[in-house]
C-alpha cells in the first residue's frame, strides 16, 4: 500500500509532498516526490483517556455535579451501568468504537469499569460479538478497575482517585505484573494530587487543580499527564493548565466520558488549542505520539519503522481548501467531514461497508 499527498512527517509534522509506503502493518518509507493529490496524511489519533462504557447514557445527568455524575460507587454513571444488561453495554460501546474509527482514532486508552467482566465486555465490543456490524480494528489499551484480579485480563490498572480507596496494594500488583498504573488526580480539587503522585503512577489524568508544588513534582519526576479539557468544562470543575503542564512533562489529550462528550479528537484538539493558545504542532503531538508514548506504543508518528496507523484528510474539502498552515488547519478546524481514509495496522478501515 502507498498513500500520496502532503505527508506530515516526524514528531514535528513537517509537510512533505510525496507518499507513505506501507507493508506488513508498518511504515516502510516516506518518499518525497511531486504527486497529484490534495490529500493530507497524518498519524491516526491516540485518544489517551476514555470511558466508553458510558455510551449507554449519552447526555444524561444535566446539572449534576462531578461527584453526582461519576463518583464511585453510586454516581449516576455507576447506577446506570449496574442497571444496563451486558448486551446493551456491548452494543453501545461497539457503536462508539465505530464512531472513533470514523473520526480518525486508531488507539484509545480506556479506564474500564466493572472488573474482569467489564474488560471482557469491551473485548467483545471490539471483536463484534453480538453486534450487527462486526468487529473493529481500533486498538484498545484497557486499564481495568474495581477488582485486583482485573490485571489478569487488562493491560493495566486505571484508578478512580486517591480519595476513593487505598490503591497501594493494586499499585504494587501492577508493578509486579509489569503493567502500567494510571490514576485520576486533581480533577475536583488539589487534595488528592500528592497522594496520587505518592503512588508513583505511570501517568496522571486531569490535573485541573495542579498547584506550584505539584508542577515541581511533575518536572522532577517526568510523570506524564493526560488532560481532558472539554470534559472538565462540562462538569464545571475548571480547565487544566495545559501550557504549564506541557512546560514540565509529556501531555496527551483524552476525551474522557462518552456520557458528557463525544470521543472526537478533532473537537478535543480544537478546544485545547484555543484554550491554551499552544503551537499547533504541540497540540497535534498531544493527540498522537504523546499518548502512544504513555502507552508504550510504536505509533502516532509518520516515520519508517512506526506502526501504519494513518489518517488521510481531503485537503481540497470546503473546510480545508486554501489553508496556509496545514498543521494549524488540521488542529483548529478539521473534522469528520474532511476524513478521506483511515488506516489502522496497515489496513483501510474507513471507508468501510458498515
Amino acid at each position: 500500500m502507498h498513500l500520496e499527498g502532503t505527508v506530515l512527517v516526524g514528531s514535528d509534522f513537517e509537510p512533505v509532498e510525496g507518499r507513505v509506503v506501507v507493508a506488513d502493518g508498518e511504515i516502510v518509507r516516506v518518499e518525497e516526490a511531486s504527486v497529484e493529490s490534495d490529500r493530507v496524511i497524518l498519524p491516526a489519533f491516540v485518544n489517551a483517556h476514555t470511558h466508553v462504557g458510558d455510551s449507554i447514557a449519552k447526555e444524561a445527568g444535566e446539572g449534576l455535579s462531578l461527584d453526582e455524575l461519576v463518583a464511585p460507587p453510586d454516581g449516576l454513571k455507576h447506577r446506570l451501568l449496574r442497571a444496563a444488561d451486558r448486551e446493551e453495554k456491548v452494543a453501545a460501546m461497539a457503536r462508539t468504537l465505530r464512531y472513533m474509527e470514523a473520526t480518525g482514532t486508531g488507539t484509545f486508552l480506556e479506564f474500564r469499569e466493572g472488573g474482569v467482566e467489564g474488560v471482557r465486555a469491551l473485548r467483545d465490543a471490539l471483536a463484534g460479538e453480538g453486534v450487527p456490524f462486526g468487529g473493529r480494528a481500533i486498538d484498545a489499551v484497557v486499564f481495568g478497575r474495581d477488582d485486583p484480579d482485573v490485571l489478569s485480563v487488562a493491560d493495566g490498572y486505571g484508578a478512580s482517585g486517591a480519595r476513593d480507596a487505598d490503591f497501594d496494594a493494586v499499585r504494587a500488583a501492577a508493578r509486579d505484573a509489569g503493567k502500567p498504573f494510571g490514576i485520576h488526580a486533581g480533577e475536583r480539587d488539589a487534595a488528592d494530587v500528592n497522594p496520587a503522585m505518592d503512588l508513583d503512577p505511570d501517568f496522571l489524568v486531569h490535573m485541573v487543580h495542579a498547584e506550584p508544588i505539584h508542577l515541581e513534582r511533575l518536572a522532577d519526576r517526568g510523570t506524564p499527564v493526560v488532560v481532558c479539557p472539554r470534559s472538565n468544562l462540562v462538569t464545571n470543575v475548571g480547565v487544566p493548565p495545559i501550557r504549564e503542564l506541557a512546560e514540565r512533562t509529556t501531555v496527551a489529550l483524552g476525551t474522557d466520558n462518552v456520557m458528557t462528550d463525544s470521543p472526537s479528537m478533532f473537537r478535543e484538539m480544537e478546544f485545547a488549542a484555543k484554550l491554551a493558545d499552544l503551537p499547533a504542532r504541540e497540540v497535534l503531538r498531544m493527540a498522537t505520539v504523546n499518548g502512544a508514548e504513555i502507552a508504550g506504543l510504536n505509533r502516532g508518528v509518520i516515520e519508517p519503522g512506526a506502526d501504519a496507523d494513518l489518517l488521510v484528510l481531503d485537503g481540497d474539502s470546503d473546510n480545508l481548501a486554501g489553508a496556509r498552515d496545514l498543521v494549524r488547519a488540521v488542529v483548529r478546524r478539521a473534522g469528520q467531514a474532511d476524513v478521506s481514509r483511515v488506516v489502522i495496522g496497515g489496513e483501510t478501515v474507513v471507508p468501510r461497508g458498515d
